[in-house]
């Protein structure tokens, strides 16, 4: 099974990195290709994904592999359907990532989600709504004010709608896991915004109330009603991060020693809490068959479904509780810290406060270091150890003494002695670094000053770290020196990849110190590999990838590179998994999944009216938009751009007309205009460039050389869906320097297209 789930993901991964490579082909808007041929090429790629898709489904090239490959192209050529959709607003110069796009390519992926019931194919039809709902909402490059009640109502929406498809999941109307979960977290999120009192003065406190009881009826029906422990954890998630909101409220409403002193008590029923539920989560045990039904007409079925998820429940859940316990931790250490530096600072009366902080950290410290292992549990040790740590940080940053940074450094080291498990080391041994760094800062600015303080800094801790390394081929306690020996190596690689971003602190240092890592880097991957220590060759294998990535990827190759590197790679990869999975089918070897079967082959009509539609969309928006580039007015407008980059698109120029600002000779006060359509009466000044005039009147007869424009009122300006021009990546200075106004084209019924700009 493992070698048939690596098969698999090859293919996905080789699929995935040539979908990437044409979304970035796109993006770099080359202009060695006219509108054209990119609505021709854009069409060919939804038909070939979809041709791939068929084929596997009806030829037997891959055994055991051919549904799968045929499932994964139908998918494929979904996302290829959403590319040329985006590529049609590149070419037209349409809104960039506009709620349109991500609806208009929601309609294919939920029809598919209907017909397949493929997992795939709900998350994708998930996202790409969330995505059109939330940009219609709070569209890019606009500014979107709301009042309280408006804001509240727009999380209202998210929450109602992803409480509708948790229930829908939950209660198997749609039979899909990573739906379930998604929605039952975006819904607690969404109820959790609405309680914010910090945005919602008026109806946070009252929005308490709904999130409690959800919380709480959440406890009710995965414990009692049907168990489910995955969905039980994110309650208990949900209920940790409202305590921890509604902790931080009050922290600002009623901040005083009393308070921190309530923040402490807080952290401690937090912890104890967090300690007794994931016992208590690991006591429950299966549901019984009478627990795990829900009284409807599909009892059969649910208790079915319930059983061959069962184990998969298991598996997430598991993980799923490690995770949330960590958080849960992390924000518990987070509060108690900031309780106890807090009360510190606001009961204390001395002139030096940072040292009564700095003593009641090195105390607590000492006694979590002193107190044997067997009388104090683990967590509680690790907890007020690492709040000690962090108090003690804070004081020694305050204070201006080096001695109290070397001695604060000298017990955080003790500390790392006597830290037991890999991640409390690992923990314990960031501390000391930061404790190092603390004191170094200290020191070198009593030597020289301000000047290379953070570059000093920085190779410094390379430097011991790199030590520190090599001293751990010398330490005879193995369980200490594999420790520290992963550590310092981390530590070392990650303070000279730090290092290679500094600018030039001696004439060329910057290529010299990229040069050196690289060549380190690449050496001891050899090396570690060489002799087979698997540990420091994940390490350094991963900073290797880490260095290229921002190096030479990101920083020197254009997004046309990108996509030509991106395609290779994904053929190639593709051709090796092919290898494989040959190989494996000579020998005998191969896995076949018998409960994995072609969609295309089972609904290929329903999947042909679903393509048919996508490819007729495609065809309506380019013969609209070329319809109105041939028959509509000719305008001319001034503008002002900017330069961002769209989600999908590539580089563009964000205009601003100057018939955006409402017409001065309307009638109406900006102030009493409604957010929605207007129509703008354009005439020609003097120079032929088009000014707005005044708001159209229905009914109103034009003069000849007067043109109506559909706009839309945000609050602020007049949108007129041509704000947006597409350009090839890394030519936005240069039209943003040189472009003054813009050509675009209306028809007879105001409806307008961006065509080209000019300089004058």
């Amino acid at each position: 099974m493992l070698r048939f789930n690596a098969i698999r993901t090859g293919y996905l991964l080789g699929i995935s990195l040539i979908l990437a490579a044409i979304i970035y082909f796109f993006a770099s808007n080359w202009g060695g290709l006219d509108r054209t041929a990119k609505i021709v090429l854009a069409i060919a790629l939804i038909v070939l994904f979809y041709g791939l898709s068929f084929v596997f489904a009806r030829v037997r090239a891959v055994p055991g592999q051919q549904a799968f490959l045929s499932n994964i192209f139908l998918l494929a050529g979904c996302v290829a359907f959403g590319v040329s959709v985006a590529l049609l607003g590149q070419i037209y110069n349409s809104h960039a990532d506009s709620y349109g796009l991500f609806l208009i390519w929601s309609v294919p992926a939920l029809l598919l989600s209907w017909i397949t019931r493929y997992n795939p194919f709900y998350m994708l039809s998930y996202v790409l709504i969330h995505l059109g709902v939330w940009l219609y909402f709070y569209p890019t490059m606009q500014s979107a004010a709301y009042s309280q009640l408006e804001s509240l109502s727009i999380a209202g929406v998210f929450a109602i709608f992803n409480l509708v498809l948790f229930l829908l999941t939950f209660l198997h109307r749609i039979h899909s896991a990573p739906l379930q979960y998604i929605s039952f977290t975006v819904l607690h999120i969404a109820m959790l915004a609405m309680t914010n009192s910090f945005a919602f003065d008026g109806y946070g406190l009252i929005m308490n109330i709904p999130h409690i009881a959800v919380i709480a009826l959440g406890f009710y029906i995965f414990i009692k009603v049907r168990l489910n422990k995955t969905l039980l954890t994110l309650n208990a998630l949900a209920l940790s991060a409202f305590a921890v909101f509604k902790f931080i409220e009050l922290a600002e409403a009623y901040s005083s020693s009393l308070f921190f002193v309530f923040g402490l008590i807080f952290v401690a029923l937090l912890l104890t809490g967090n300690v007794w539920f994931f016992r208590y989560l690991n006591r429950l045990g299966k549901p019984s068959p009478e627990a795990g039904e829900i009284p409807n007409e599909n009892k059969e079925d649910i208790a079915k479904s319930d059983a061959q998820t069962t184990d998969s429940e298991d598996r997430s859940s598991e993980w799923i509780s490690k995770t949330v316990s960590r958080v849960i931790k992390v924000v518990g250490v987070l509060i108690g810290s900031i309780s106890l530096i807090g009360l510190i600072v606001i009961s204390t009366n001395v002139n030096h406060t940072e040292y009564v902080l700095l003593s009641v950290s090195l105390l607590l410290m000492i006694t979590m270091i002193v107190i044997p292992e067997s009388k104090l549990d683990s967590v509680v040790r690790y907890t007020l150890l690492t709040i000690s740590y962090i108090t003690g940080l804070a004081a020694i940053l305050w204070s201006d003494q080096t001695l109290l940074s070397v001695l604060f450094l000298i017990v955080s080291i003790a500390g790392w002695f006597r830290s037991k498990g890999k991640r409390q080391q690992f923990f314990a041994y960031t501390f000391v670094n930061l404790n190092m760094a603390t004191v170094l800062l200290k020191q070198y600015q009593e030597w020289y000053g301000w000047n290379w303080t953070y570059e000093f800094i920085i190779f410094a801790l390379f430097v011991l770290n790199a030590v520190l390394y090599g001293v751990s081929y010398f330490v005879l306690k193995t369980e200490l020196k594999e420790h520290l020996r992963d550590s310092s190596l981390f530590f070392s690689l990650l303070f000279l990849f730090w290092a290679t971003f500094f600018e030039d602190v001696i004439p060329h240092s910057y290529m010299f110190i990229n040069i050196f890592y690289f060549v380190i880097v690449t050496w001891i991957v050899f090396a570690f590999i060489r002799h087979k220590h698997k540990s420091q060759a994940i390490t350094s294998v991963v900073f290797w990838f880490i260095f290229i990535g921002f190096k030479y990827y990101d920083l020197l190759w254009t997004l046309l590179y990108k996509s030509f590197t991106l395609a290779l790679l994904g053929i190639v990869t593709l051709g090796i998994t092919w290898w494989f999975d040959r190989r494996m089918a000579h020998s005998g070897k191969a896995a076949f999944d018998a409960d994995h079967r072609s969609f295309m082959r089972l609904s290929p009509l329903l999947i042909a009216i679903v393509i048919v539609l996508q490819l007729g969309i495609i065809g309506y928006q380019t013969a609209r938009s070329e319809t109105l580039l041939a028959t509509g007015a000719s305008v001319k407008l001034k503008l002002a751009p900017i330069d961002p980059r769209s989600l999908l698109q590539g580089d563009y120029v964000a205009l601003n007309y100057d018939i955006s600002t409402p017409p001065s000779k309307d009638p109406l006060q900006e102030k009493d205009w409604n957010r929605g359509k207007v129509k703008v009466v354009l005439t020609p000044d003097s120079q032929g460039v088009y000014i707005s005039d005044r708001l159209y009147q229905d009914g109103e007869v034009l003069a000849n050389h007067e043109i109506i424009l559909n706009g839309q009122w945000n609050g602020s300006r007049i949108l007129y869906g041509v704000e947006n021009y597409f350009i090839p990546e890394g030519t936005g200075r240069t039209v943003e320097q040189n472009a003054r106004y813009a050509y675009i084209r209306v028809s007879r019924n105001g409806d307008a297209l961006l065509e080209r700009l000019v300089e004058s």
